[in-house]
């Protein structure tokens, strides 16, 4: 069970990167600075307030994980609660949309994988049936918080306009 955690924790990481690579950079020209006036929700993942997480899920400390670097910060958060998956599925993309985030990528098949970005940062979601009929919500955020910087090298003054 170890095991199928870590693998699974990679595979959601490696994606996360991959769109850093082809949707984070590309579009940072495209769509300016982020917004600073985000009305305030009654709870959002590890303060980052662009992620709003209804107040019906609580946050697992346990199965989650912070990485704050001098150029990184993100992480996995993890939460429970007794939601429909489909509400709030529709719930995450609405108010993720709201909050300027761009919807690049969804799945579906027991679980539901839901891929967002903005300029230097990437937002995957995996929504799933936990136990005893709660739902999980399970957020993988980066955030580059290098300045200028993007994977690759790339900056707005070397992208093509």
């Amino acid at each position: 069970m170890q095991k199928s955690k870590s693998v699974q924790w990679v595979l959601l990481l490696g994606m996360a990167l991959t769109l850093m690579l082809t949707g984070g950079c590309a579009n940072r020209s495209l769509m300016g600075s982020d917004n600073q006036d985000v009305p305030p929700v009654s709870n959002f993942a590890d303060n980052i307030k662009e992620i709003p997480v209804p107040s019906d899920l609580e946050w697992d400390r346990k199965n989650s994980m912070v990485i704050k670097t001098e150029s990184f910060r993100g992480g996995i958060y993890t939460y429970k609660g007794r939601v429909e998956i489909m509400s709030l599925k529709d719930y995450m993309v609405a108010s993720m949309q709201d909050n300027k985030w761009r919807l690049v990528g969804e799945t579906a098949s027991k679980n539901i994988m839901l891929a967002f970005v903005k300029p230097n940062k990437t937002c995957i979601m995996v929504i799933s049936e936990g136990m005893f009929g709660r739902t999980e919500l399970t957020l993988y955020v980066t955030i580059d918080k290098s300045p200028g910087a993007c994977v690759g090298g790339a900056t707005n003054d070397s992208l093509p306009q």
